[in-house]
């Protein structure tokens, strides 16, 4: 097959990169067939996102974090993939707590529990000890992720996740800031409630044995790219437990034992 679309690699993935951030705005994927998602590698997927990454700065956003994805071994075997997946945070897409979320800025509206990490100091390096990093995260807040829950393509791919960024839309973070020393990371219990009925919970055990396991991997990754995790950088390192979709006019609660309750209001606004 001849065409524009398989030129080159470069070519190609700067076509879907172009395609994602598109996507992104409009929330709808439109126009012309672009390379499958599905024929790439999952490194070819990060250059994706990194790409993403370059033209989201562009327009004038910044990047204010990382997020981990997939940090369960379950949603790892759907996926086939042997490893947690990252993605980036960007302002203006971090809010306050009491900020009214509107429902119809979202595809698919889903949300995950977080526990929010300010770091205090830069990481680099592989497998850092669990107290080096646990000494190095500032505060830890209550966050509630928000996702585009949409696969664009059938079936779903590890590629076309990672190429989004772990479908992450946004996050909302909890005024209330603790100290990570207050904690046991690994036994803190996770809870999610909808207009006040108990949705689901779990202990922070089920992120791949503990939050600081998750931040360990992140920053073994970036380290592994030539990266580091910067000082005031904001981690969400995975959720105990599954999406939680959303619909218009719900009031949503997030606990997290330990460092406190988030609540959130999704309005349906022209």
């Amino acid at each position: 097959m001849v065409g524009s679309y398989w030129v080159g690699v470069s070519e190609k993935l700067d076509l879907l990169a172009n395609k994602f951030t598109q996507t992104f705005y409009e929330r709808n994927w439109s126009g012309e067939l672009v390379p499958p998602v599905s024929q790439i590698s999952i490194e070819d997927a990060y250059t994706v996102q990194d790409l993403v990454t370059e033209k989201r700065i562009q327009r004038g956003e910044e990047v204010v974090g990382y997020k981990v994805g997939c940090t369960s071994e379950a949603i790892r075997s759907q996926f086939r993939l042997n490893e947690p997946v990252l993605g980036r945070l960007f302002n203006p897409h971090v809010h306050e707590e009491g900020t009214e979320i509107n429902w119809k800025n979202y595809v698919n509206c889903a949300i995950e529990p977080e526990m929010v990490l300010t770091i205090g100091t830069d990481l680099y390096g592989t497998n850092l000890p669990h107290h080096q990093l646990i000494d190095s995260i500032e505060s830890v807040s209550v966050g509630i992720e928000l996702h585009n829950f949409k696969f664009w393509f059938t079936p779903p791919t590890s590629q076309e996740l990672i190429c989004s960024g772990g479908f992450h839309a946004g996050l909302i973070v909890g005024e209330n800031k603790v100290s990570p020393k207050k904690l046991s990371f690994e036994y803190e219990l996770f809870s999610v409630r909808k207009n006040g009925e108990l949705i689901t919970e779990a202990p922070a055990s089920e992120i791949m044995g503990g939050p600081i396991h998750s931040l360990q991997w992140l920053v073994d990754s970036l380290t592994n790219r030539s990266s580091c995790l910067k000082k005031g950088s904001l981690v969400i390192p995975g959720s105990p437990v599954g999406l939680t979709c959303i619909v218009e006019n719900t009031e949503l609660s997030v606990e997290i034992a330990g460092v406190g309750v988030l609540v959130s209001h999704f309005k349906n606004r022209v």
